[in-house]
């Protein structure tokens, strides 16, 4: 048998013990400040911008060339 991953029991947004009917959230309240931080971007990685004009073109590609 092959052994299950081991995962923190505290909540990812305020670390105190998780509920079962918000898991891994320790209440609803921490489940939307985490979607609300996912909506604002506040989850975004930092990086080199990129130019507008550039991402444009990238879905424009016509397969019959």
């Amino acid at each position: 048998m092959s052994k299950a991953r081991t995962r923190s029991k505290g909540c990812p947004v305020c670390a105190t013990a998780s509920h079962p009917d918000h898991a891994p959230f320790c209440s609803q309240g921490c489940r939307d400040r985490d979607l609300l931080q996912w909506l604002g971007e506040g989850y975004r990685l930092p990086g080199t911008a990129i130019d507008p004009t550039e991402i444009d073109g990238l879905d424009r590609h016509d397969s019959r060339d």
